[in-house]
């Protein structure tokens, strides 16, 4: 995997916006390198607000049809993602972790500080990152309770603080989730539209449509990366892209 990001990385020096087939002549296969426009997002947490970070194109890993309709979108702290383009973003962060909000309307910081506000009722992509060695412990023992039995000696040690009880922390699957394992620590899933599950457990609200997403366990304290995706259905057919691009750059935060 390293040779694999070292060689995109060096290919993005010397390419243009949409590169030529790359060969490979040793798997006999052909690369494509593509690009696609980073956009800065503003953030606003525990030490203030932060201002829109610059960036060059970013280099990702999927088809150049759905480059040419994507962007990527960070801010200062937490991971990126890619969502349409011509998108709004905000993002937020804190001792437990960050969060960054991508949707087609603009993102109202008042929303994502009140207690009050119910969440997202409309298309949005939420890519949170849950730091396992802080508070954000006990977000991410909900999540392996859940989903990760392998690590479950995690939410068991959570729950020896007595900070929390057991109880909140379910374990097993959402009965309505689709679940796709990748490996032990990464999971690919699905909520159904007007269901609970992984895909609400999130700043989104339900709705007609689904959730899709992943949720993969980083780092060596396991922090927890989580990404949300709803889509409007003109733009549904990028779930995936967005999802795999996600799991690619994983790989940077310790996955």
């Amino acid at each position: 995997m390293r040779s694999v990001l070292f060689l995109a990385v060096l290919l993005s020096l010397c390419c243009p916006l949409v590169s030529q087939a790359q060969a490979t002549p040793r798997a006999g296969l052909q690369k494509v390198v593509v690009r696609v426009p980073f956009v800065g997002c503003e953030a606003d947490g525990q030490v203030g607000p932060v201002k829109a970070p610059r960036g060059q194109s970013k280099v990702v890993s999927i088809s150049a049809a759905a480059a040419q309709r994507l962007a990527y979108y960070k801010s200062a702290y937490g991971a990126g993602t890619l969502a349409p383009r011509g998108w709004r973003c905000f993002g937020t962060y804190g001792s437990s972790g960050s969060g960054l909000y991508v949707g087609p309307e603009p993102i109202r910081p008042a929303d994502l500080f009140s207690p009050n506000w119910k969440g997202f009722s409309g298309p949005v992509i939420q890519i949170s990152l849950e730091d396992g060695g802080t508070s954000g412990r006990f977000g991410v023992a909900r999540t392996i309770a859940r989903v990760f039995p392998a690590h479950s000696e995690f939410v068991q040690d959570v729950v020896a603080e007595g900070i929390e009880p057991a109880s909140s922390f379910p374990s097993g699957p959402y009965p309505n989730d689709k679940l796709t394992y990748r490996n032990g620590e990464t999971v690919e899933f699905q909520t159904p539209g007007d269901t609970e599950g992984l895909g609400t457990a999130s700043r989104l609200r339900k709705n007609s449509s689904p959730i899709s997403g992943v949720a993969m366990l980083v780092g060596e304290e396991l922090s927890l990366l989580k990404l949300f995706v709803r889509l409007p259905p003109e733009t549904s057919d990028l779930t995936q892209a967005i999802i795999r691009q996600t799991e690619h750059d994983a790989v940077r935060l310790g996955h």
